[in-house]
């Protein structure tokens, strides 16, 4: 007897940026036998062959999606790329997936409704809509449950108008949670910090690296992560 329409498995792409909360919101859909993730979707700087925004070597994007065991789609834009590089550039691989007869992608945002608005219309004229697994959630229950189930990530970007950069390079625990300021959410959701998690209970194995140098780069500072042989 075929499945029916109900029970059969749907086809997602994860927008990915290597920190928490994009992978909380994988975690979540992971719970669900009938969603497969098909892709997890970064954009990369090709000038710094890093993450955008958050600066972690490309290698290491590499290594965290093999851990993962999922597919890895790198979006490549240029260094002060603006909204229309960007969008054509993700615009691009959203109509290949569309194509493909997949038309909803993750997100891990929290609370922003304006970044959700922007995602849901950039995604509406290719015919895609949002998935928003983790939204609304309170942000320091949030932490402590993320804590809990066993990730273990690292603070590799400080937005120092929002924190002291003494925080970048430290690991996400219960000691960060005290130690962060009144008025700087506990998830760095209005961009107070970026992180890159390395492992936790749906990686086949951490990813390896040691601290480089803490250094500041166009008004952030960015703690360096090396990559370690597997």
């Amino acid at each position: 007897m075929a499945p029916s329409a109900s029970t059969q498995e749907q086809a997602v792409l994860v927008s990915w940026s290597g920190g928490k909360d994009s992978c909380f919101a994988l975690f979540e859909i992971q719970k669900a036998s009938t969603i497969r993730v098909e892709a997890l979707i970064t954009t990369v700087t090709r000038d710094f062959d890093r993450v955008s925004m958050h600066g972690v070597r490309r290698v290491l994007l590499e290594r965290q999606a093999e851990s993962l065991g999922l597919p890895l789609r790198q979006i490549f834009i240029t260094k002060g790329a603006g909204n229309d590089e960007y969008e054509r550039s993700m615009g691009e691989t959203f109509a290949l997936y569309q194509r493909r007869g997949i038309d909803v992608v993750v997100f891990g945002d929290l609370f922003l409704q304006d970044i959700r608005t922007y995602r849901e219309r950039l995604l509406a004229r290719f015919n895609m809509t949002g998935s928003f697994p983790v939204w609304g959630r309170d942000t320091t229950q949030f932490m402590r449950e993320f804590i809990r189930l066993g990730f273990k990530a690292i603070i590799v970007c400080v937005d120092p108008r929002q924190l002291d950069p003494a925080f970048c390079g430290r690991l996400l625990d219960e000691d960060l949670l005290t130690d962060l300021p009144r008025g700087v959410d506990p998830c760095g959701e209005n961009g107070e910090f970026h992180t890159f998690v390395f492992d936790g209970p749906n990686f086949r194995n951490p990813v390896k690296f040691s601290t480089g140098e803490i250094v500041c780069r166009d008004s952030f500072w960015f703690c360096d992560l090396v990559p370690v042989d597997q």
